[in-house]
């Protein structure tokens, strides 16, 4: 499937991207289909939901590859999972995320040529992202899709575990991406999310492999994220 890691420093620019991680898929999709996922990943409101993230999805997907048992599938579902990302409805207020996460199993569903069960897999995973930590799969596609599922969501939620100047830069990124919203909103709307992530009784993580590698520092992050958002808040709250 994936042709080859990236060295360290390597730029992560779109053609890269391409030449590295897509032109194995290009096949399974009608003309355009590049095109469009672009597009998409390019859009200016964009600061951590683009190809960078898609990127490293990919790359720590090439060095677990052998975890999954349809890595293609995963791979396949990866660059659609974050395709439409609008973080505002036509009011104003931030869109709900299982909207952006539907729009974009949609969009998948047009550009795709893969016959089930292969895309009514790759569906499947994708519209799992919209619930983290309670996605379980409705039909098993192929023997092992469950563990792919899971494999495909740890995945997603691996940036969790970065370094604690990446995890915090990409806080800003994100809080970039909602700067419509005023800042006591955000910070209560994100210190819930990230609450239920943290909670001890979470299994952050689905896979053994996956939970082994990143939990403890993803539950440090989560934790030490929680507590300046609470400070943050408290101090809106003041001014």
């Amino acid at each position: 499937m994936l042709q080859r890691t990236l060295t360290p420093g390597e730029a992560m620019s779109p053609p890269g991207i391409k030449e590295k991680y897509w032109l194995p898929f290009e096949g399974a999709h009608r003309s355009g289909a590049w095109d469009a996922l672009n597009a998409c990943y390019c859009e200016p409101h964009r600061a951590y939901h683009g190809w960078g993230h898609i990127a490293a999805l990919l790359e720590r997907l090439y060095a677990l590859q052998y975890l999954a048992t349809w890595a293609d599938i995963i791979a396949i579902a990866a660059f659609w999972h974050d395709a439409v990302y609008t973080t505002s409805d036509s009011g104003g207020r931030p869109r709900p995320d299982y909207e952006n996460v539907r729009d974009s199993a949609r969009l998948f569903r047009r550009y795709t040529l893969l016959k089930p069960p292969a895309g009514d897999a790759v569906s499947s995973l994708i519209m799992a992202t919209a619930d983290h930590l309670n996605a379980r799969p409705d039909v098993q596609f192929y023997e092992g899709f469950e563990a792919d599922l899971d494999l495909f969501l740890d995945l997603d939620l691996s940036s969790l575990a970065s370094g604690w100047e990446a995890f915090e830069a990409h806080m800003i990124q994100i809080r970039s991406e909602f700067s419509f919203v005023s800042d006591a909103e955000f910070y209560a709307s994100h210190l819930r999310t990230l609450h239920n992530f943290a909670r001890d009784d979470v299994a952050l993580f689905r896979r053994p492999e996956t939970r082994a590698l990143w939990q403890s520092a993803a539950r440090a992050n989560l934790k030490r994220c929680c507590a300046e958002l609470s400070k943050k808040l408290a101090a809106c709250s003041l001014a």
